[in-house]
């Protein structure tokens, strides 16, 4: 009574103490206190919680400020640590999740590793398994890809609890060996390595292999003597209670209470793990009934269920409850020990805690002989239900790591497939470009020759045209000594006579006279009538100089209606001035002429073909126009013909416009300026 009166006492002590310090840390000005100052103010275990979270809150809001790098990330994490350790999982869940995401887009592979891990506990506390293993598994991958040893061996053990929580033992075994393994070699892991060989020992306990259990618990007391391991995490208080209860399954009581005792003896034990003291405190009261030794029972039985209420350990409150109905069984208290085993079941239920719920059914089939069979039934169907349930989880858990192994190797499949696509690119890429350049210098070369050859046609058709012109300039020269012969020897001699035979005619008599008279006025007559000839034939010699490139298309449009069936209309303005027209236009004139005609008559298909030539302010207008098939000028590629014809055009500083569709016809438009005394021979 006596020890249970000082339990009370010192939680009314730690309560009054820390309501006191909330009032002393209200006084601050927060506006004053730095991150770290927060930070340490949210980690204090004398404030209360409102005052934690609050100055945990403010911490929050400050490092969300601030840049997002990795001291920013550092932060974060203490503030995850510091909801963890207050039990406010969603908040730490939240902080975890936060920094799983800011780590992903900054690719800060050693901190997205520590987030999955985090994630992993906040996962793993919900009991949400299959989540908390996925990604304990990426951290795993990620830790094996930058050689982190030690934080691979904690990932390790993370997920071998997982394994063991889920009643997969086998695999949990062998990931613990893993952890073992790497931490081997590795130095200053001691505290590594007292969770590994602990869980060892709850796992072989599970298996009822007492032996290893014990062996184990053992290392990981032997462990505890390393002086870097700090007293406040009452690790050998908890190593005592494991070993204890090793020796409770095993039925060897006096070495039980033993343990249990010598855990509760450990200093600040109350203070500085609450629920551990309360779980010695309960296990060393049911060794002692198991024992026939009643001293201080039930009341060590209710102080730990007190405190255990206090926290709201459910699990514990559950196995509390259930100790007790033993013990009023013991003590024939059929009542209180049907009342109490109830009250277990009732709340197991509740917290659909399955492995409680079968602990409460176990006992009330003993203190309830009258409903023993429905509680048996009901045990053995919930008993099929958790088996099968933690076949499942083994299976998820394998199966997630099958799923996960089987993408990464799809991914690194996808990325060689990848990497070979993009090598096949490459070289289509390159076999393609050096094809385009070596096409692409082809029709260069191919223009090049083409030029040369179009320069040679039209310096043969220039030196063409200027013998045709010399012969024309010999034949004019010819015929203008003819006139002037004629006119020297004909007219001139005529008119002389004419003259003198006037002079002549004051020496004869009126009537005489006008005789002769009338008949020089007849010569004189004649004699213009012979200058008029004459003057007609140098009229006719000058325009048929003038219209020799007329006759030379002439000659084209007579082939043309010779050789092809569609009919050809011409017209030529009679107001061009083909003098002011150079030769060198001329002969691309006539080459675009033939062009045209050419295409209308190997594509259009035209019963009408019109060629006109007109001037129009100073510009001669050739058009040729055809009544075929016509094509689509937005899609139709030119071909070398239509490049020709631009190509000529250009030279004579002219335009090309071309207007046609399907099924109506086209219509070829060159406009080229007539330029004045633009012709070497205008002085034809």
């Amino acid at each position: 009574m006596k020890k249970y009166n000082q339990i009370v006492l010192l939680l009314f002590l730690i309560l009054f103490g820390c309501t006191k310090k909330d009032n002393l840390y209200k006084n601050l000005n927060p506006s004053k206190d730095s991150l770290s100052i927060y930070l340490s103010l949210a980690n204090d275990i004398d404030l209360s919680r409102k005052l934690k979270e609050d100055y945990n809150e403010k911490a929050l809001a400050i490092i969300l400020s601030e840049k997002d790098d990795s001291l920013n990330k550092v932060n974060l994490f203490k503030v995850a640590n510091r909801y963890y350790n207050m039990n406010d999982l969603q908040s730490y869940g939240r902080i975890s999740k936060l920094i799983v995401t800011r780590s992903l887009n900054s690719r800060d592979s050693i901190n997205l590793a520590k987030a999955y891990t985090y994630l992993g506990d906040y996962y793993s506390r919900k009991s949400v398994s299959d989540s908390a293993f996925l990604v304990y598994f990426k951290a795993e991958k990620i830790y094996k890809q930058i050689d982190d040893k030690i934080n691979l061996a904690k990932t390790y053990f993370s997920k071998a609890d997982l394994q063991f929580k889920g009643s997969d033992l086998f695999e949990s075994e062998i990931t613990i060996f893993k952890a073992l393994k790497i931490l081997k070699d590795q130095k200053n892991v001691s505290d590594l390595l007292y969770q590994c060989y602990n869980l060892l020992g709850v796992l072989y306990n599970e298996r009822e292999e007492y032996n290893k259990a014990l062996e184990f618990h053992n290392k990981a007391l032997a462990i505890l003597k390393d002086p870097s391991i700090p007293s406040d995490f009452q690790l050998k208080a908890t190593s005592l209670n494991n070993i204890g209860f090793v020796y409770l399954s095993m039925k060897n009581y006096k070495n039980a209470k033993q343990n249990f005792s010598e855990g509760l003896k450990q200093k600040n034990l109350f203070q500085e793990s609450t629920s551990l003291y309360a779980m010695l405190l309960d296990n060393l009261a049911y060794s002692k009934i198991k024992m026939n030794e009643f001293d201080d029972i039930p009341k060590q039985f209710y102080a730990s269920l007190k405190i255990r209420d206090s926290l709201n350990l459910t699990s514990g409150i559950i196995l509390n409850k259930i100790h007790l109905s033993e013990f009023y069984a013991i003590k024939k208290d059929t009542f209180q020990a049907i009342k109490l085993s109830q009250e277990a079941l009732s709340l197991s239920k509740k917290s659909n805690k399955l492995r409680n719920t079968l602990e409460a059914l176990k006992q009330l089939a003993v203190v309830d002989p009258k409903n023993a069979s429905e509680y048996s039934k009901e045990y053995i169907q919930l008993n099929d239900k958790l088996l099968k349930a933690e076949r499942r989880m083994g299976e998820k858990f394998s199966r997630i790591e099958y799923e996960t192994n089987e993408i990464k190797d799809q991914n690194s499949n996808l990325q060689e497939k990848n990497k070979t696509l993009v090598y096949v690119f490459s070289i289509c890429t390159l076999l393609g470009l050096f094809f385009y350049v070596y096409k692409t210098q082809q029709a260069r070369n191919r223009e090049l020759l083409f030029k040369q050859q179009q320069q040679i046609a039209n310096e043969d058709i220039y030196n063409l045209m200027i013998s045709q012109q010399n012969e024309i300039e010999l034949t004019r020269i010819k015929e203008k000594k003819r006139v002037a012969q004629e006119l020297h020897d004909g007219v001139l001699g005529r008119m002389f006579g004419i003259r003198i035979s006037l002079d002549s005619l004051d020496k004869l008599d009126e009537e005489e006279a006008v005789f002769k008279r009338k008949k020089y006025l007849t010569e004189l007559k004649n004699v213009e009538q012979d200058i008029r000839e004459i003057s007609h034939d140098l009229n006719r010699e000058k325009s048929e100089l003038i219209n020799n490139f007329v006759s030379i298309l002439g000659k084209l449009f007579e082939d043309q209606r010779n050789t092809y069936s569609s009919k050809l209309i011409t017209t030529f303005d009679p107001d061009i001035k083909w003098d002011s027209i150079s030769n060198i236009e001329k002969i691309n004139l006539y080459r675009i002429v033939q062009e045209g005609l050419q295409n209308c008559n190997k594509y259009a298909n035209a019963d009408i073909i019109k060629v006109a030539f007109k001037n129009e302010n100073n510009n001669l207008v050739l058009t040729i126009e055809d009544d075929g098939i016509g094509f689509n000028t937005n899609k139709t590629k030119n071909g070398i013909g239509l490049h020709n014809i631009e190509y000529r055009a250009k030279e004579c500083k002219g335009t090309v416009t071309i207007k046609s569709a399907k099924g109506e016809g086209t219509i070829l438009t060159i406009k080229v300026p007539i330029e004045p005394n633009n012709n070497l021979h205008n002085d034809i």
